[in-house]
């Protein structure tokens, strides 16, 4: 199998102890290494196959302990730059009763918003897969422009390009310049992954079959849809798979969409899809897909973080 690159943000992603509190009510953390990027890539070497990010860290222990876990993970960490520019990354969750999460950053700026286009090196790209990246490191800085030039050597190498918004508005003083941002760059994705949760945000429609016509635009070929424990569904512009979600007790849903990108990716990869045949993915292998990506993210939301929550291939079967 090819190789997956990621670019974006690699961070801390301090858990609580306790569930069902606000962060202000919270006694105690435990870190675990995220940040979307890293975890999609987790999950698809974690399946079995090979993937490098692309970021940059703090010259701090905890740019250290990102780069030690995700090399022990299996992620290759060469194109991974340090600075002394800033601090990396920090985010503290705090879990509601239900698993989902409430958000504060420590990232104004961090390290990875300050990687710089000149540091992406189009030697990375030879013979990969795809590259994913998503919306958090889209914001006036210099790793907006570094995904402009990660984006056109993909392109360049023929590889796929794979787009995850993952909103997070609190990291966002507009929120019109963060939909502006993601409606710029979907365009440059042959895959593009979108939550019940976003898609009113990003079209300003609420039902699916109204803004597939705006979805499938551009270079874009195929869009995920993914509705919890609901199901998910996929569509390219002749052909819908679905699968039905997988009802559990969740302990932890951070990273899950992020587990079901990159689960789906590795089924992608492993089944030979490119660029030129992305298009033409049957309503049977969609539903296939999508429900190896539904059992994947069910176990994973039963456990603590992101990567380290990510079942292997022998786990999954």
């Amino acid at each position: 199998m090819k190789r997956l690159l990621a670019i974006g943000e690699a961070l801390i992603d301090w858990i609580p102890a306790e569930s069902g509190r606000p962060i202000r009510h919270v006694t105690a953390f435990q870190p675990k290494v995220g940040g979307a990027p890293a975890n999609v890539v987790g999950a698809y070497v974690k399946l079995g196959g090979s993937g490098a990010m692309i970021t940059q860290l703090g010259d701090d222990p905890f740019g250290d302990k990102i780069v030690e876990e995700l090399t022990d993970c299996g992620i290759d960490c060469s194109c991974v730059k340090r600075t002394k520019e800033a601090n990396t990354s920090l985010a503290f969750v705090a879990l509601k009763e239900d698993g989902n999460r409430e958000f504060s950053f420590y990232r104004k700026p961090g390290a990875d918003m300050l990687l710089r286009p000149e540091a992406v090196e189009e030697a990375w790209f030879q013979d990969i897969f795809a590259l994913h990246f998503c919306s958090v490191s889209l914001g006036n800085w210099p790793m907006k422009e570094a995904h402009r030039k990660a984006i056109r050597c993909a392109r360049e190498a023929g590889a796929l390009v794979s787009f995850d918004p993952n909103l997070r508005l609190a990291l966002w003083d507009d929120a019109d310049a963060l939909r502006r941002v993601v409606r710029e760059f979907a365009p440059m994705a042959d895959i593009l992954k979108i939550s019940d949760e976003e898609l009113e945000f990003i079209t300003g429609r609420n039902d699916i079959a109204d803004a597939l016509p705006e979805l499938l635009s551009g270079n874009t070929k195929l869009v995920i849809y993914t509705k919890g424990s609901d199901g998910a569904e996929c569509y390219t512009k002749t052909a819908k798979g679905f699968a039905a979600g997988h009802k559990v007790s969740a302990v932890d849903t951070t990273g899950a969409g992020d587990g079901f990108i990159g689960s789906f990716l590795y089924c992608l990869s492993r089944d030979g899809a490119s660029a030129g045949n992305i298009a033409d993915l049957t309503a049977e292998k969609m539903a296939e897909y999508l429900a190896f990506s539904n059992k994947f993210c069910g176990i994973s939301v039963t456990k603590l973080g992101a990567i380290a929550s990510y079942p292997t291939l022998a786990e999954m079967e």
